[in-house]
């Protein structure tokens, strides 16, 4: 019985990581050029499933579970700091910290913060968490890290940060979302060759992303 409950449990991962990709495709424009902001949340949607693995601590999964509702409708400042009902994430943290599932309110923590614009707070709580070595999380909480220090103006750190998340993700989802970004970046400081070493690595190693169908356009500007 608990093998059964097992393989459902993995199955509605899956699906849900199927659905936020077909998300990702759909809405591929807003996701490439939209900003920052926009990235943290379709990342999170994305990635934070994925994560999710069962603590041990039977009341931290409960608790991290209502702050998660709270997330996904939106309410940033209230799944953060919770309301009359129930704690947030932060409560989560305070109350399991050393558990899975305080660790992951940690990452939902950070993009709450990020989302109402306290980059400092948001940096603060990313660089605790712990991925553990997820090939996945690992690169999208360094993507965001570097999104943050571009909103905060420090794009030299941004953009190396990005490049960072870019080669330790790898693959066709968000190394070349993060690609474009260090790119843009770079051409507004005017380091137009390193932009299009940028570009055209999409255009070399990531065929199969929705970013090398627009790719072209930022090579053939910056080639002539």
């Amino acid at each position: 019985m608990a093998k059964k409950h097992k393989q459902n449990e993995v199955t509605e991962i899956d699906e849900t990581i199927q659905a936020s990709k077909s998300f990702f495709e759909k809405n591929k424009k807003v996701i490439l050029y939209g900003g920052g902001a926009i990235l943290a949340i379709i990342i999170a949607c994305l990635l934070i499933h994925q994560f999710y693995i069962v603590p041990r601590n039977q009341k931290a999964q409960e608790a991290l579970f209502k702050a998660e509702q709270i997330f996904q409708a939106g309410t940033y400042e209230k799944a953060l700091n919770g309301d009359d009902e129930n704690g947030g994430f932060l409560a989560v943290i305070d109350k399991f910290g050393s558990t899975k599932a305080g660790n992951l309110a940690r990452l939902y923590a950070g993009i709450c913060y990020y989302k109402d614009g306290k980059y400092q707070e948001a940096t603060e709580m990313l660089q605790s968490f712990d991925d553990c070595g997820d090939e996945m999380v690992s690169p999208a909480v360094i993507g965001m890290l570097g999104n943050i220090y571009a909103e905060l103006g420090d794009n030299e750190k941004a953009v190396s940060t990005l490049l960072k998340a870019a080669k330790e993700a790898d693959n066709n989802t968000l190394s070349p979302v993060y690609l474009l970004q260090a790119g843009q970046i770079y051409e507004s400081l005017q380091q137009n060759d390193k932009a299009l070493d940028c570009y055209n690595q999409i255009k070399d190693k990531y065929q199969q992303s929705q970013a090398y169908t627009e790719v072209d356009k930022y090579i053939e500007r910056l080639s002539k």
